[in-house]
């Protein structure tokens, strides 16, 4: 028994049967475009026991019982199932249940990229980026993320955006990169959402537009992105784009410094050494400078060792004070050079002996 089969059937068979990879001339009869009804019931049975097949392979994945998964997705991988070779890419990528291999990752990243998987494509351009699994190469760095991004993908749309802004980057476009961090902001991308703030913040790319990066911070903050919320901090504390709001200043610091973020926390501490939105409290500022240099923030060290310099909400020591220059100085920070070597001239041998070895046993903390 047989069937005409119009050229537009023809396309959707063609795509029923793209996953079990029949060739459809061999259900087509050539030249009047016949398909035996066996041959087609028999392709779309193919194609349900392939998806079958790969969702035992995600429900085994998802309970981390990666032999099962890979047992179930290698011979679709094989096959030529785009969804599995993806998903044999991340387990080779990330060592998962079978050796870690660079190499193979990038074989079937690439297998499922040119296939058109957009998640391949970005883990392709990933491992360009990093020059795992292969020779480290910009320009199929950005083809691959180029690829994914104009298929919508939102995590390749932000890092293309990402290098078309950095300084030291061979592709640098403002005007790309506001494009590119446009189209992830839009569909919520939070990192996206920050540094389309950023562009219109300074005027890269874009006509600077106060109002347009604190649209953009706040959608970010919204949704618990930390630097957003330092940047609305910064925002009201400036008064641009914005009436000129210490408390709300204070308000989006706080909420950052206490998820963690140790530029909010040193903020929040200036906010308390200098009265601003806050009463002046030099033991809180204390207190935060403290949280933000012991996860080896910069600032808060420098900070901090002035706070014990000069006896500001703790009893005055200059051996903390040195360990805390000294800390900042070792980040490159010239200023902390300055501060340690002016108050060593006030110090015992033992004293400069006790903070060199403080500093040097000194480990940062990390964020909860």
């Amino acid at each position: 028994m047989t069937v005409d089969v119009s050229r537009t059937e023809a396309a959707t068979v063609r795509a029923q049967c793209s996953q079990c990879h029949q060739d459809v001339a061999q259900i087509v009869c050539h030249p009047i475009r016949q398909v035996t009804l066996l041959g087609l019931i028999m392709c779309l049975l193919t194609v349900d026991l392939t998806r079958a097949d790969y969702q035992a392979g995600v429900d085994a994945y998802e309970q981390k019982d990666y032999k099962t998964a890979l047992q179930e997705w290698l011979p679709i991988a094989e096959t030529g199932n785009p969804q599995a070779q993806f998903r044999l890419g991340v387990m080779y990528k990330y060592g998962l249940g079978i050796p870690q291999d660079y190499g193979k990752a990038v074989k079937w990243f690439r297998k499922a990229a040119e296939q058109g998987n957009a998640d391949a494509q970005f883990h392709l351009g990933g491992m360009y980026g990093t020059g795992k699994g292969v020779v480290r190469d910009d320009k199929e760095e950005v083809k691959w993320y180029s690829r994914a991004a104009e298929q919508g993908h939102a995590d390749a749309q932000y890092l293309l955006g990402l290098g078309y802004e950095v300084e030291n980057s061979t592709i640098k476009d403002y005007k790309k990169a506001v494009k590119w961090h446009s189209k992830a902001a839009e569909q919520g991308h939070t990192d996206a959402q920050v540094r389309l703030g950023v562009l219109y913040y300074n005027g890269r790319g874009v006509v600077q537009d106060y109002k347009a990066a604190v649209k953009w911070f706040r959608k970010a903050a919204a949704q618990g992105q930390t630097d957003a919320q330092v940047h609305l901090g910064l925002i009201y504390h400036d008064g641009k784009g914005v009436v000129r709001d210490y408390k709300a200043a204070v308000k989006w610091f706080r909420i950052a410094a206490e998820q963690g973020n140790a530029g909010a926390q040193w903020r929040l501490g200036r906010m308390y050494e200098n009265g601003e939105g806050v009463p002046q409290d030099y033991r809180e500022a204390v207190k935060w400078f403290r949280t933000a240099a012991e996860q080896g923030d910069v600032v808060g060290q420098l900070s901090l060792g002035w706070m014990y310099e000069n006896g500001e909400g703790v009893p005055q020591d200059f051996v903390t004070a040195h360990v805390w220059y000294n800390l900042a100085g070792s980040q490159g920070n010239e200023t902390a050079h300055e501060f340690r070597d002016r108050i060593a001239k006030d110090m015992t041998p033992t004293q400069i002996a006790e903070a060199q070895r403080r500093a040097r046993e000194w480990k940062p903390t990390t964020k909860d």
